[in-house]
């Protein structure tokens, strides 16, 4: 028989599950130092275990060509499952729409600035890049939204942590990169950015600057520390954002009240967008995102993915 969870982490350590990453790093620590602060806990109570995923060790593809979403969150809600860690720190964009059973979201921290940004030493802008430069991303979302701005420009595949990524470009095996604005902020190098694009031009991935954390439905102790640090707008345009079902971008906003939803589709080659959008009260929010995204379905067709 299995004792109770302990009310606090002074008697039992708190187990964050993290990926590696520098980025991973830096948000996971910042969850901890939330936690701590806000239940005046010693930051060594609350310990940080780093898990490798199959998204880090899946080098010689794109990761949509091995499972998409998810690849980075996968063995980290296999131990969260396994009672071998209480907690899972995860950038809201990687995880999969469905979550396993018996996992939810259990608390978001504010959201950071939601936008990409255009990193190039050859240009200002996207729009300012000479014919035929490449582009390097690993996102789908941004090959399209890319090419919909600029279909004489080559994007090639680029994997890799922001640091990678910023080295690769250096080294001149891309003319540009975009990257998330939140992550670049969060490991202090917001200053690399050559150009914020805004939201209307670029639309973010969903949960895109949302650091989630995950718990199992029925650990009353996790869940019980994790609700003091959500952040209960960020949390429901989240909401709004995973309903809205669609792999490409959706992104929403909370001001007195309301939410204001902005989803978007797109072929791959960006030959093809179609976009939609809502508005309504806080705790409509997975309605105006399931809304949005059978808009879209039901105007694109069975074929709007098909390859082109």
């Amino acid at each position: 028989m299995q004792s109770s969870p302990p009310s606090s982490t002074q008697s039992t350590p708190l187990v964050i599950g993290t990926r590696g990453s520098p980025l991973a790093l830096a948000q996971s620590k910042h969850v901890r130092d939330c936690l701590a602060a806000v239940h005046a806990l010693a930051a060594d109570g609350i310990e940080l275990e780093v898990i490798r995923t199959s998204g880090d060790m899946i080098r010689d593809r794109p990761l949509a060509e091995a499972g998409g979403k998810g690849l980075f969150t996968k063995e980290i809600e296999e131990a969260l499952i396994a009672g071998a860690i209480d907690l899972a720190v995860h950038s809201a964009k990687d995880m999969p729409t469905m979550l396993p059973p018996g996992l939810v979201i259990a608390a978001v921290l504010p959201r950071e600035d939601a936008r990409d940004v255009f990193i190039s030493r050859k240009a200002k802008t996207l729009a300012q890049l000479p014919r035929g430069a490449t582009v390097g991303t690993a996102s789908l979302r941004r090959q399209a939204l890319v090419k919909r701005l600029r279909d004489d420009l080559a994007v090639v595949p680029l994997r890799g942590n922001v640091e990678t990524r910023l080295r690769k470009l250096a080294a001149g095996e891309v003319d540009a990169i975009v990257l998330a604005l939140a992550g670049l902020k969060r490991l202090g190098l917001a200053g690399a950015a050559t150009t914020v694009i805004p939201v209307d031009d670029f639309l973010p991935a969903v949960g895109q600057g949302i650091i989630a954390i995950e718990a199992r439905g029925d650990d009353e102790r996790a869940l019980a520390l994790l609700a003091a640090v959500n952040h209960a707008d960020t949390a429901a345009a989240l909401t709004a954002e995973r309903a809205f079902l669609t792999p490409i971008a959706g992104h929403a906003t909370v001001a007195a009240g309301r939410l204001r939803f902005h989803g978007l589709i797109a072929k791959p080659d960006g030959s093809d967008v179609l976009e939609t959008q809502r508005q309504g009260a806080v705790g409509d929010a997975v309605r105006l995102g399931a809304e949005a995204g059978r808009e879209l379905k039901q105007r694109a067709g069975a074929d709007f993915f098909a390859p082109v």
